[in-house]
């Protein structure tokens, strides 16, 4: 892989890991696809650095973990606003 992909890679991982924000926010913050965040650190990440890999991964898991969390708040809040509106 080119230096360039690299140290977007590392950037994105680092990024990911001050911030714990999902793969949705950290494209918009990259200004790349989610499917470019996804294989930059499912694969290319595990590649170039497997410590950094292990942080992001943790961090991930914990989203999918909350994830059907999120989704029943947010179509409860749904409902609820029909019901008043």
């Amino acid at each position: 892989m080119n230096e360039f992909l690299n140290d977007r890679v590392k950037q994105e991982a680092n990024y990911i890991i001050n911030t714990k924000e999902t793969i949705r926010e950290v494209a918009k913050y990259f200004h790349l696809s989610k499917s470019t965040i996804h294989k930059d650190l499912q694969e290319r990440l595990r590649k170039i650095s497997p410590s950094l890999y292990r942080k992001v991964r943790i961090i991930l898991n914990k989203h999918l973990d909350e994830r059907h969390i999120k989704g029943g708040e947010m179509t409860k809040q749904k409902y609820l606003i029909k019901q008043v509106g």
